[in-house]
């Protein structure tokens, strides 16, 4: 399997008439954008990081960082490596020394955590794939924070 680096392009309320829900669009390249639905608190978290946004007290996002960076866990990327049924799956690449560890993650979970870390996003090519849509057919996105 091969995986290419993609970025977050941001985090929005995908509005429609069946309601809202927070999205992390992924930018993969080209026309190419992979929407990932999350929860209100992942989606707030992700802005945060997105922003270099520091609340007064960690969040849990924030509480994981410092404890890999206060035991010297290196965090060499994200790797999104399934969509299932909808879907996706996620793992954190960890390395402490000369020990690296596979985590299961969630992806918005891993997101948060990476952005934090300024670390890799990768996605299988698979993925992209699958879950791909062109930017003109999103449903309408309104920046997280102008809906909040």
């Amino acid at each position: 399997m091969t995986t290419q680096s993609c970025r977050v392009q941001g985090v929005f309320m995908s509005v429609s008439e069946m309601g809202a829900a927070p999205t992390v669009v992924l930018d993969a390249g080209g026309d190419s954008t992979i929407p990932i639905y999350v929860g209100l608190w992942e989606a707030i978290s992700i802005s945060n990081a997105l922003n270099s946004e520091m609340l007064p007290r960690p969040i849990t996002h924030d509480l994981i960082v410092e404890v890999f960076r206060n035991f010297e866990i290196g965090l060499d990327a994200l790797h999104i490596d399934s969509l299932e049924e909808g879907v996706f799956y996620a793992k954190l690449l960890l390395r402490q020394g000369s020990r690296t560890e596979i985590m299961d993650c969630r992806p918005s979970d891993g997101i948060a955590i990476a952005l934090r870390y300024r670390a890799p996003i990768m996605i299988e090519d698979t993925v992209v794939e699958t879950a791909a849509v062109k930017k003109d057919d999103l449903p309408r996105m309104v920046d997280l924070k102008e809906y909040l």
